[in-house]
């Protein structure tokens, strides 16, 4: 970086990326990203869940930030949805192609995918 025009180049394309982690009052959606979490492949899953939102039009509506460890290891990559009003919502051993279809699903359509979550494993 050479000078103030590249920086905010920088900015400019990183935006839509820092808005999402900055947060709303609607959804929450948390990816664990600890050593764990990452070692499992949670950073592909963070990103499907960024560019879904981003992509859907769901920027306003949904926040996606990324946190430690989360404690149930077994299960990484963990994901948990906060709603206001409603359970949390806990899915677990996720993929990229499982977070795009929470996305459509939870985030979008307003429907839990049940069989991703922490209970469909603990049945």
């Amino acid at each position: 970086m050479k000078s103030l025009a590249e920086l905010q180049a920088i900015k400019d394309r990183m935006k839509d990326k820092v808005v999402l982690r900055e947060g709303t009052d609607g959804i929450r959606v948390v990816v664990g990203m600890a050593t764990c979490g990452i070692a499992a492949g949670a950073r592909p899953v963070l990103n499907a869940f960024v560019e879904g939102v981003n992509n859907g039009g769901l920027a306003g509506k949904v926040s996606v930030s990324q946190t430690g460890c989360i404690g149930i290891c077994q299960y990484e990559p963990v994901v948990e949805v906060f709603e206001s009003g409603k359970d949390k919502v806990t899915y677990v051993k996720m993929t990229a192609e499982k977070a795009q279809e929470v996305v459509e699903k939870h985030l979008k359509g307003g429907n839990v995918v049940t069989e991703y979550t922490i209970g469909a494993y603990d049945a």
